[in-house]
């Protein structure tokens, strides 16, 4: 008798542990879902294909922000200092691919410096073999009209800045601009930003 009751003590135990075990890592994946794939939780603005973290750097930042910027490895500086946008989509609403050609164009952004970098979905660089990460203010070249204009994709474009992303996966831009002029600060959703076009086959 004492030996069955001491069994279903020892049952109930491994039960409520395994109920615990599960709870812990709903909550956690839970979490890092919020952090990783909800962008709804923080305060945005979208401007053409880019999206604004407008409370990243602010001291207004909920801790969900704060998590979010740490977990995804951004610096996040006030943003009188810095703003950044983000692109997963092109304008035509498809999810970026590495694997894709994209043409990235437009004005150079109302601030002292800014750049374009390419990621791959989990915020790490790809391996290029140029050495070509990113476009900014310093390495753009302007056209006639004074716009500047990239190539992303796994095959080189003769005559462009090509930035490579090999492999078969999601992409992310980045724009970040340095010193913003007052009047983006205070409206970013006046942005003027670049185009993200994709051409040849993609499939």
């Amino acid at each position: 008798m004492q030996s069955t009751r001491t069994f279903g003590r020892w049952q109930r135990f491994a039960v409520g542990l395994s109920l615990y075990a599960a709870a812990v890592a709903l909550g956690l994946g839970s979490a890092w879902w919020v952090l990783k794939k909800a962008p709804w939780m923080v305060q945005t603005v979208q401007t053409g294909a880019w999206r604004g973290n407008l409370l990243a750097g602010s001291p207004d930042a909920d801790l969900y922000t704060r998590a979010s910027i740490a977990l995804n490895a951004l610096l996040a500086l006030g943003r009188d200092e810095t703003m950044y946008f983000i692109a997963t989509h092109d304008d035509a609403g498809r999810p970026l691919r590495a694997h894709c050609s994209y043409r990235v164009e437009g004005a150079p952004p109302k601030a002292r410096w800014w750049s374009v970098t390419a990621y791959a979905d989990d915020m790490f660089l790809f391996d290029a073999p140029n050495k070509h990460y990113s476009l900014n203010g310093t390495t753009a070249r302007l056209d006639a009209n004074g716009r500047f204009a990239f190539t992303t994709g796994g095959q080189e474009q003769p005559g462009t800045h090509w930035l490579p992303t090999p492999g078969n996966r999601g992409l992310v831009l980045t724009l970040r601009l340095y010193n913003p002029e007052p009047e983006l600060q205070a409206a970013p959703a006046s942005l003027t930003p670049p185009t993200i076009t994709s051409f040849g086959v993609c499939a």
